[in-house]
């Protein structure tokens, strides 16, 4: 499934529910469900500063494709990168680049959240889109997060 038609799914799950917050609720409940972020990728390097709960984000890559996977000490926080995160697993580079998170909005998750989780899920998409962009100028053979982390 390519990013396009994981879009028009994941809108409409979401938009079968009630408003924006139910659709909150309803993430948060999914990132309940998460297993944790292995010990070893929760350090200092997977951090993501400037938000107020720790945000560890791995990115990594396995067979041409980019995954990624994060964990917080905040449950709103893990669910709304984890969104991002679910969203643009499995995908390329190039495809990532091509495709923003713009479409979250009119669904009314972010403006349930407080400036702070804003700014995280902003840092969130920064990191992919780094991540992807770097795949592009310099592919990586499948990373050892990748190996440990994604499967």
């Amino acid at each position: 499934m390519n990013l396009a038609e994981k879009q028009v799914e994941l809108t409409q799950q979401l938009a079968a529910l009630k408003n924006g917050q139910d659709r909150l609720v309803h993430l948060v409940a999914k990132a309940k469900s998460l297993p944790p972020l292995a010990p070893e990728f929760r350090v200092a390097e997977n951090l993501i500063p400037g938000c107020l709960a720790q945000l560890w984000f791995v990115p990594g890559v396995r067979n041409g494709k980019c995954f990624f996977t994060c964990d917080s000490d905040s449950l709103v926080v893990k669910a709304i990168a984890g969104l991002l995160c679910d969203f643009y697993s499995g995908h390329a580079s190039a495809e990532i680049l091509a495709h923003d998170p713009a479409f979250l909005a009119p669904l009314g998750i972010t403006q349930h959240l407080t400036p702070n989780r804003r700014n995280a899920l902003a840092k969130v998409w920064d990191r992919i889109r780094q991540f992807a962009a770097d795949q592009v100028l310099s592919p990586a053979r499948d990373t050892q997060n990748a190996k440990r982390n994604f499967s």
